[in-house]
């Protein structure tokens, strides 16, 4: 089993996603029909100033495997976030964002998509955390116009690994 690292102190605000989320949340495509679905999230630490980030979601109705990503996010000083990004269907994306107040919000600086991928644009996330509950809208452009709306979800802790000061 592996140990528990101390949380660094440059994680900043990030070191309040730590942990395992999993919750329900819904999503639509332009004129596409809209769907539910089940979200895993799992943001941990080594020790080292950042987070990673893996995430994963099924069908609500028949659990089918529908999206996942992972990748890293890093604090800077007065709140700004850098994340690095990858989705298996061919995107490879880097946001910039910060906090404000419970706030996070991250826009793309880069998008690049392989040959065989759905051509991503442009993502916008907006997260709000309070304490174990974390609220999300995802926007998404695919025609290299402003994002539209695609994804909402709620999620809630369902594990908070302990730090040194909880020891």
């Amino acid at each position: 089993m592996p140990v528990e690292q101390p949380t660094h102190p440059d994680l900043g605000r990030l070191a309040e996603l730590l942990g395992d989320w999993h919750g329900e949340g819904e999503g639509r495509w332009l004129t596409g029909e809209p769907f539910r679905y089940r979200e895993w999230v799992t943001f941990g630490h080594n020790g080292k100033p950042f987070i990673s980030y893996v995430q994963r979601t099924s069908g609500r109705e028949d659990g089918r495997p529908m999206h996942a990503e992972s990748g890293y996010w890093r604090a800077l000083g007065d709140g700004a976030v850098e994340v690095a990004m990858t989705h298996p269907i061919g995107v490879v994306e880097i946001e910039t964002g910060r906090w404000e107040g419970n706030r996070l919000t991250l826009r793309t600086m880069t998008v690049e998509c392989t040959p065989s991928a759905k051509t991503v644009t442009g993502l916008q996330r907006d997260f709000e955390i309070d304490a174990d509950v974390l609220r999300y809208r995802l926007r998404m452009a695919t025609d290299g116009g402003e994002p539209r709306p695609h994804l909402t979800a709620e999620l809630r802790r369902v594990y908070t690994p302990a730090t040194t000061a909880e020891r």
